[in-house]
Protein backbone atom coordinates (compact mmCIF):
# COMPACT_ATOMS: atom_id res chain seq x y z
CA UNK A 1 0.00 0.00 0.00
CA UNK A 2 1.47 3.33 -0.84
CA UNK A 3 1.99 5.27 1.67
CA UNK A 4 3.36 9.07 2.82
CA UNK A 5 5.75 9.74 5.59
CA UNK A 6 5.19 13.11 7.36
CA UNK A 7 7.50 15.15 8.48
CA UNK A 8 6.49 14.31 12.27
CA UNK A 9 7.10 10.74 11.18
CA UNK A 10 3.23 9.78 10.87
CA UNK A 11 2.13 7.53 7.62
CA UNK A 12 -0.57 9.33 5.67
CA UNK A 13 -2.62 8.10 2.66
CA UNK A 14 -2.37 10.43 -0.08
CA UNK A 15 -3.68 11.62 -3.50
CA UNK A 16 -1.97 12.52 -6.57
CA UNK A 17 -2.88 14.19 -9.26
CA UNK A 18 -1.33 15.13 -12.59
CA UNK A 19 1.06 18.08 -11.89
CA UNK A 20 3.23 20.10 -14.34
CA UNK A 21 6.90 19.24 -14.94
CA UNK A 22 9.61 21.23 -13.39
CA UNK A 23 12.31 20.52 -16.11
CA UNK A 24 16.14 20.04 -15.30
CA UNK A 25 18.15 20.91 -18.52
CA UNK A 26 21.20 18.96 -17.37
CA UNK A 27 20.43 16.80 -14.28
CA UNK A 28 19.37 13.11 -14.70
CA UNK A 29 18.48 11.94 -11.44
CA UNK A 30 15.94 13.98 -10.34
CA UNK A 31 12.35 15.40 -11.26
CA UNK A 32 9.94 17.44 -9.80
CA UNK A 33 6.66 18.03 -10.49
CA UNK A 34 4.20 21.56 -9.67
CA UNK A 35 1.03 20.24 -8.64
CA UNK A 36 -2.08 22.41 -7.41
CA UNK A 37 -0.55 23.43 -3.66
CA UNK A 38 2.84 20.77 -3.20
CA UNK A 39 5.44 19.70 -4.88
CA UNK A 40 6.33 16.35 -5.92
CA UNK A 41 10.36 15.40 -5.86
CA UNK A 42 11.35 12.23 -7.13
CA UNK A 43 15.54 11.36 -7.17
CA UNK A 44 16.57 8.26 -9.29
CA UNK A 45 18.33 5.62 -7.73
CA UNK A 46 22.00 5.86 -9.56
CA UNK A 47 22.73 2.30 -8.05
CA UNK A 48 19.43 0.61 -9.38
CA UNK A 49 18.04 2.50 -13.07
CA UNK A 50 14.48 2.67 -13.06
CA UNK A 51 13.82 2.77 -9.33
CA UNK A 52 13.40 5.68 -7.26
CA UNK A 53 16.06 6.20 -4.46
CA UNK A 54 13.15 8.62 -2.54
CA UNK A 55 10.33 10.56 -3.27
CA UNK A 56 9.30 14.22 -1.61
CA UNK A 57 6.33 16.33 -1.07
CA UNK A 58 6.92 19.74 -0.60
CA UNK A 59 4.83 21.85 0.80
CA UNK A 60 4.63 25.25 2.53
CA UNK A 61 3.51 25.94 5.82
CA UNK A 62 -0.13 26.66 5.87
CA UNK A 63 -0.71 24.31 3.13
CA UNK A 64 -2.35 20.84 3.81
CA UNK A 65 -0.79 17.61 2.17
CA UNK A 66 -2.20 15.79 -0.68
CA UNK A 67 -3.45 11.99 0.35
CA UNK A 68 -2.12 9.01 -1.60
CA UNK A 69 1.72 8.61 -2.71
CA UNK A 70 4.47 7.26 -1.51
CA UNK A 71 6.99 9.96 -0.20
CA UNK A 72 8.26 12.31 2.34
CA UNK A 73 6.71 15.15 2.97
CA UNK A 74 9.13 18.59 3.99
CA UNK A 75 7.68 21.55 5.12
CA UNK A 76 9.79 24.20 3.15
CA UNK A 77 11.71 26.71 3.42
CA UNK A 78 13.70 24.48 6.05
CA UNK A 79 14.06 26.35 9.21
CA UNK A 80 16.01 23.95 11.37
CA UNK A 81 17.99 21.50 9.19
CA UNK A 82 20.98 19.71 10.06
CA UNK A 83 23.90 19.15 7.73
CA UNK A 84 26.12 16.62 7.08
CA UNK A 85 28.54 17.48 4.14
CA UNK A 86 30.69 20.56 3.47
CA UNK A 87 29.43 21.04 0.45
CA UNK A 88 25.97 21.48 0.87
CA UNK A 89 26.87 23.97 3.72
CA UNK A 90 28.80 25.82 1.65
CA UNK A 91 26.11 26.15 -1.21
CA UNK A 92 23.13 26.73 1.65
CA UNK A 93 25.97 29.90 2.98
CA UNK A 94 25.58 30.91 -0.37
CA UNK A 95 21.73 30.90 -0.91
CA UNK A 96 21.92 33.01 1.86
CA UNK A 97 19.93 30.46 4.14
CA UNK A 98 22.63 29.97 6.72
CA UNK A 99 19.89 30.80 9.54
CA UNK A 100 18.44 27.59 8.64
CA UNK A 101 21.00 25.53 9.53
CA UNK A 102 20.64 24.28 13.21
CA UNK A 103 23.40 22.02 13.65
CA UNK A 104 26.28 19.95 11.53
CA UNK A 105 27.63 16.73 11.71
CA UNK A 106 31.34 16.17 10.77
CA UNK A 107 32.54 19.52 11.90
CA UNK A 108 36.16 19.14 11.80
CA UNK A 109 36.02 18.29 8.18
CA UNK A 110 34.13 21.50 7.90
CA UNK A 111 35.60 24.82 6.88
CA UNK A 112 32.73 26.56 5.88
CA UNK A 113 33.02 30.31 8.04
CA UNK A 114 29.53 30.76 9.54
CA UNK A 115 29.26 27.09 10.09
CA UNK A 116 32.03 27.36 12.33
CA UNK A 117 31.04 30.73 13.67
CA UNK A 118 27.62 29.39 14.40
CA UNK A 119 29.09 26.36 16.28
CA UNK A 120 31.49 28.50 18.30
CA UNK A 121 28.67 30.90 19.16
CA UNK A 122 26.62 27.62 20.45
CA UNK A 123 23.55 28.97 17.43
CA UNK A 124 24.40 25.57 15.53
CA UNK A 125 25.14 22.32 17.26
CA UNK A 126 27.92 19.83 16.78
CA UNK A 127 26.00 16.69 15.94
CA UNK A 128 29.31 14.36 16.11
CA UNK A 129 30.58 12.14 13.45
CA UNK A 130 28.87 11.69 10.15
CA UNK A 131 28.99 7.94 10.23
CA UNK A 132 27.88 7.88 14.10
CA UNK A 133 25.36 11.00 14.98
CA UNK A 134 24.72 12.29 18.33
CA UNK A 135 20.95 11.61 17.51
CA UNK A 136 19.80 13.07 20.69
CA UNK A 137 21.30 16.53 19.66
CA UNK A 138 19.64 16.12 16.26
CA UNK A 139 16.11 15.91 18.19
CA UNK A 140 16.74 18.48 20.73
CA UNK A 141 17.12 21.35 17.72
CA UNK A 142 14.09 20.59 16.72
CA UNK A 143 15.69 19.59 12.96
CA UNK A 144 13.03 19.72 10.32
CA UNK A 145 15.65 17.75 7.98
CA UNK A 146 18.57 16.24 7.86
CA UNK A 147 20.74 16.44 4.47
CA UNK A 148 23.15 13.99 3.93
CA UNK A 149 25.05 11.70 1.26
CA UNK A 150 23.55 8.32 0.46
CA UNK A 151 25.85 5.34 -0.47
CA UNK A 152 26.05 1.86 -2.37
CA UNK A 153 25.29 -0.65 -0.07
CA UNK A 154 25.39 1.35 3.23
CA UNK A 155 22.81 -0.19 4.96
CA UNK A 156 20.53 2.42 5.88
CA UNK A 157 20.89 5.35 8.32
CA UNK A 158 20.54 3.28 11.63
CA UNK A 159 18.82 5.70 14.45
CA UNK A 160 18.41 8.71 12.09
CA UNK A 161 15.65 6.22 10.67
CA UNK A 162 13.78 5.83 13.30
CA UNK A 163 13.41 10.07 14.41
CA UNK A 164 10.78 11.17 12.21
CA UNK A 165 12.71 13.66 10.60
CA UNK A 166 12.96 14.08 6.50
CA UNK A 167 16.38 12.50 5.86
CA UNK A 168 17.28 14.34 2.28
CA UNK A 169 19.24 11.97 0.03
CA UNK A 170 21.84 14.17 -1.47
CA UNK A 171 23.06 11.88 -4.47
CA UNK A 172 23.72 15.14 -7.39
CA UNK A 173 27.18 13.70 -7.14
CA UNK A 174 26.17 10.56 -9.14
CA UNK A 175 25.11 12.69 -11.92
CA UNK A 176 27.32 11.96 -14.97
CA UNK A 177 28.32 15.45 -15.90
CA UNK A 178 29.76 18.89 -14.59
CA UNK A 179 26.45 20.99 -14.86
CA UNK A 180 23.95 18.23 -14.45
CA UNK A 181 25.13 18.18 -10.69
CA UNK A 182 25.53 21.72 -10.16
CA UNK A 183 21.78 21.80 -11.39
CA UNK A 184 20.97 20.36 -8.08
CA UNK A 185 21.14 23.63 -6.14
CA UNK A 186 17.74 24.53 -7.76
CA UNK A 187 16.73 21.48 -5.81
CA UNK A 188 18.55 23.15 -2.54
CA UNK A 189 17.03 25.88 -3.73
CA UNK A 190 13.46 25.25 -3.33
CA UNK A 191 13.94 23.45 0.31
CA UNK A 192 14.93 26.41 1.63
CA UNK A 193 12.98 28.97 0.13
CA UNK A 194 15.59 30.43 -2.41
CA UNK A 195 14.82 29.07 -5.50
CA UNK A 196 14.72 32.55 -7.52
CA UNK A 197 17.98 32.79 -5.82
CA UNK A 198 19.35 29.26 -7.17
CA UNK A 199 18.15 29.56 -10.44
CA UNK A 200 20.03 32.78 -10.96
CA UNK A 201 22.91 31.35 -9.35
CA UNK A 202 22.97 28.34 -11.99
CA UNK A 203 22.73 30.57 -15.05
CA UNK A 204 25.54 32.41 -13.62
CA UNK A 205 27.28 28.84 -13.55
CA UNK A 206 25.82 27.31 -17.12
CA UNK A 207 26.61 30.63 -19.01
CA UNK A 208 30.34 30.88 -17.64
CA UNK A 209 30.90 27.37 -18.25
CA UNK A 210 29.90 27.38 -21.79
CA UNK A 211 31.51 30.65 -22.58
CA UNK A 212 34.74 29.20 -21.36
CA UNK A 213 33.96 25.66 -22.62
CA UNK A 214 33.91 27.84 -26.62
CA UNK A 215 37.44 29.82 -25.36
CA UNK A 216 38.96 26.63 -24.61
CA UNK A 217 37.78 25.20 -28.40
CA UNK A 218 39.67 27.89 -29.99
CA UNK A 219 42.35 27.61 -28.74
CA UNK A 220 45.67 26.35 -30.34
CA UNK A 221 46.45 22.63 -29.25
CA UNK A 222 45.67 19.85 -27.03
CA UNK A 223 48.41 19.14 -24.50
CA UNK A 224 48.56 15.87 -22.37
CA UNK A 225 47.14 15.90 -18.78
CA UNK A 226 47.49 13.38 -16.41
CA UNK A 227 45.89 13.85 -12.69
CA UNK A 228 46.63 13.07 -9.25
CA UNK A 229 49.58 10.72 -7.71
CA UNK A 230 50.27 7.63 -5.68
CA UNK A 231 48.67 6.51 -2.65
CA UNK A 232 50.48 3.63 -1.05
CA UNK A 233 50.63 1.11 -4.11
CA UNK A 234 47.85 2.38 -6.38
CA UNK A 235 47.53 5.51 -8.28
CA UNK A 236 43.95 6.58 -8.56
CA UNK A 237 43.38 8.24 -12.02
CA UNK A 238 39.83 10.09 -13.13
CA UNK A 239 37.82 7.74 -15.27
CA UNK A 240 37.11 9.41 -18.79
CA UNK A 241 33.77 9.82 -17.84
CA UNK A 242 34.48 11.46 -14.30
CA UNK A 243 33.23 14.62 -13.84
CA UNK A 244 37.11 15.49 -13.69
CA UNK A 245 37.26 13.29 -16.67
CA UNK A 246 35.26 15.47 -18.64
CA UNK A 247 36.03 18.94 -17.23
CA UNK A 248 39.70 18.09 -18.96
CA UNK A 249 37.95 17.03 -21.99
CA UNK A 250 35.96 20.56 -21.72
CA UNK A 251 39.44 22.57 -21.25
CA UNK A 252 40.92 20.86 -24.25
CA UNK A 253 42.85 18.49 -22.54
CA UNK A 254 44.51 15.32 -24.36
CA UNK A 255 43.95 12.79 -21.63
CA UNK A 256 45.33 9.37 -21.79
CA UNK A 257 41.89 7.81 -20.50
CA UNK A 258 39.50 10.09 -22.31
CA UNK A 259 38.17 6.89 -24.37
CA UNK A 260 37.66 5.24 -21.20
CA UNK A 261 34.22 4.93 -19.83
CA UNK A 262 34.28 4.67 -15.77
CA UNK A 263 32.62 7.57 -14.27
CA UNK A 264 34.73 6.89 -10.81
CA UNK A 265 38.51 6.65 -10.27
CA UNK A 266 40.64 3.59 -11.80
CA UNK A 267 42.81 1.84 -9.60
CA UNK A 268 46.70 1.40 -11.29
CA UNK A 269 49.80 0.47 -10.42
CA UNK A 270 52.36 3.24 -10.81
CA UNK A 271 54.12 1.20 -13.88
CA UNK A 272 51.28 1.62 -16.05
CA UNK A 273 50.72 5.08 -15.73
CA UNK A 274 54.22 5.54 -16.16
CA UNK A 275 54.05 3.69 -19.48
CA UNK A 276 50.94 5.50 -20.69
CA UNK A 277 51.19 8.84 -19.20
CA UNK A 278 54.60 9.42 -18.13
CA UNK A 279 55.25 11.59 -21.72
CA UNK A 280 52.24 14.16 -20.56
CA UNK A 281 53.23 17.81 -20.62
CA UNK A 282 50.83 18.80 -17.91
CA UNK A 283 50.60 16.86 -14.32
CA UNK A 284 47.93 18.17 -11.92
CA UNK A 285 47.78 16.55 -8.57
CA UNK A 286 45.40 17.14 -5.40
CA UNK A 287 47.23 16.81 -1.82
CA UNK A 288 46.18 17.06 1.60
CA UNK A 289 48.47 18.80 3.52
CA UNK A 290 48.58 21.65 6.19
CA UNK A 291 51.79 22.80 4.08
CA UNK A 292 52.10 23.73 0.77
CA UNK A 293 53.48 21.04 -1.79
CA UNK A 294 57.12 21.50 -3.11
CA UNK A 295 58.82 19.53 -5.62
CA UNK A 296 61.37 18.40 -3.65
CA UNK A 297 58.82 16.32 -0.66
CA UNK A 298 56.63 15.37 -4.01
CA UNK A 299 59.65 13.77 -5.36
CA UNK A 300 60.75 12.13 -2.20
CA UNK A 301 57.65 10.46 -1.81
CA UNK A 302 58.53 8.64 -4.84
CA UNK A 303 62.25 8.35 -6.83
CA UNK A 304 59.66 6.94 -9.90
CA UNK A 305 58.19 10.88 -10.44
CA UNK A 306 61.34 11.89 -11.76
CA UNK A 307 60.56 10.14 -14.56
CA UNK A 308 57.67 12.24 -15.36
CA UNK A 309 58.04 15.14 -18.32
CA UNK A 310 55.75 17.57 -16.16
CA UNK A 311 58.59 17.24 -13.37
CA UNK A 312 61.67 17.78 -16.00
CA UNK A 313 59.73 21.15 -17.61
CA UNK A 314 58.88 22.03 -14.50
CA UNK A 315 55.24 21.56 -15.61
CA UNK A 316 53.49 20.27 -12.12
CA UNK A 317 50.20 21.92 -10.75
CA UNK A 318 48.99 21.32 -6.72
CA UNK A 319 45.57 21.49 -5.54
CA UNK A 320 46.05 21.48 -1.82
CA UNK A 321 42.07 20.24 -0.95
CA UNK A 322 43.26 21.47 3.01
CA UNK A 323 43.75 24.83 2.71
CA UNK A 324 41.97 25.37 -0.07
CA UNK A 325 38.01 25.35 -0.96
CA UNK A 326 37.87 22.94 -3.79
CA UNK A 327 35.68 20.17 -2.57
CA UNK A 328 33.38 22.57 -0.66
CA UNK A 329 33.41 25.08 -4.11
CA UNK A 330 33.46 23.26 -7.00
CA UNK A 331 30.55 20.28 -7.00
CA UNK A 332 28.23 23.81 -7.30
CA UNK A 333 30.58 25.78 -9.21
CA UNK A 334 32.53 23.78 -12.09
CA UNK A 335 33.12 26.39 -14.37
CA UNK A 336 35.91 27.83 -11.73
CA UNK A 337 37.14 24.64 -11.62
CA UNK A 338 37.53 24.96 -15.72
CA UNK A 339 38.54 28.04 -15.92
CA UNK A 340 42.48 26.88 -13.48
CA UNK A 341 42.18 24.13 -16.00
CA UNK A 342 42.05 26.21 -18.95
CA UNK A 343 44.18 28.38 -17.68
CA UNK A 344 46.77 26.10 -17.03
CA UNK A 345 46.77 24.48 -20.22
CA UNK A 346 45.91 27.62 -22.51
CA UNK A 347 48.42 30.15 -20.75
CA UNK A 348 48.39 32.20 -24.30
CA UNK A 349 44.78 32.84 -23.58
CA UNK A 350 44.68 36.53 -22.18
CA UNK A 351 42.20 37.90 -19.28
CA UNK A 352 42.09 35.00 -17.23
CA UNK A 353 41.71 35.55 -13.84
CA UNK A 354 44.68 34.23 -11.38
CA UNK A 355 44.23 30.55 -10.39
CA UNK A 356 41.82 29.71 -7.83
CA UNK A 357 42.71 26.30 -6.43
CA UNK A 358 45.88 24.73 -8.52
CA UNK A 359 49.13 26.35 -7.76
CA UNK A 360 52.64 25.63 -9.81
CA UNK A 361 54.57 22.86 -7.20
CA UNK A 362 58.15 24.41 -6.71
CA UNK A 363 61.72 23.33 -5.41
CA UNK A 364 61.91 24.37 -1.69
CA UNK A 365 63.72 27.33 -2.62
CA UNK A 366 61.07 29.21 -4.82
CA UNK A 367 58.44 28.55 -2.63
CA UNK A 368 56.70 31.39 -1.75
CA UNK A 369 56.98 32.63 2.20
CA UNK A 370 53.36 33.31 2.40
CA UNK A 371 51.82 31.43 5.33
CA UNK A 372 49.61 28.35 5.63
CA UNK A 373 47.46 30.42 7.42
CA UNK A 374 47.45 33.38 4.93
CA UNK A 375 47.27 30.97 1.98
CA UNK A 376 44.16 29.07 3.85
CA UNK A 377 42.61 33.47 4.11
CA UNK A 378 43.54 33.98 0.28
CA UNK A 379 41.22 31.17 -1.30
CA UNK A 380 38.26 31.64 1.08
CA UNK A 381 37.87 35.55 1.17
CA UNK A 382 37.30 34.87 -2.42
CA UNK A 383 33.99 34.00 -1.66
CA UNK A 384 32.49 30.93 -3.44
CA UNK A 385 30.74 32.28 -6.03
CA UNK A 386 32.30 35.02 -6.84
CA UNK A 387 33.89 35.51 -9.89
CA UNK A 388 37.52 37.44 -9.77
CA UNK A 389 37.58 40.79 -10.12
CA UNK A 390 39.92 40.53 -13.44
CA UNK A 391 37.28 38.35 -14.78
CA UNK A 392 34.56 17.85 -8.53
CA UNK A 393 38.90 12.01 -5.39
CA UNK A 394 40.98 10.16 -5.09
CA UNK A 395 41.47 6.97 -2.15
CA UNK A 396 43.92 8.98 0.06
CA UNK A 397 40.86 11.78 -0.05
CA UNK A 398 37.98 9.81 0.91
CA UNK A 399 37.26 11.62 4.39
CA UNK A 400 37.15 14.83 2.29
CA UNK A 401 34.80 12.63 0.02
CA UNK A 402 32.52 11.44 2.88
CA UNK A 403 32.08 15.22 4.11
CA UNK A 404 32.04 16.90 1.07
CA UNK A 405 29.21 14.23 -0.68
CA UNK A 406 32.04 14.30 -3.44
CA UNK A 407 33.02 10.38 -5.73
CA UNK A 408 36.03 9.94 -6.36
CA UNK A 409 37.21 11.94 -9.47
Amino acid sequence: MAVLISCTGKRQPVQQGDGTAIPFRYARLIHAEQHDGYRLVTVDNPWKPGTPLHRYILVSDGQTPPSTSEATIIRTPLRRSVIFTSVHAALVGELQAQQSVAGVADLKYMKVPYVRQGVASGRMADCGDGLSPLVEKIIDVQADAILLSPFENSGGYGRLEDIDIPIVECAEYMEQSPLARAEWMRFYGMLYGREALADSLFSVVEQHYSALQHLADSAAGHPTVVCDKMAGTVWYVPGGRSTIGQMLADAGADYPWAADAHSGSLQLPFETVLERAGHCQLWLLRYDSQQPLTLDALLAERDGYRMMKAVDDGQVYGCNVTTSMFYEETPFRPDLLLQDFIKILHPDIPNLPPLRYYHKIQHSTKVSQLSTQNYQSSIINNQFGRPHRSALCPQPLRRQHRHSGSRCA
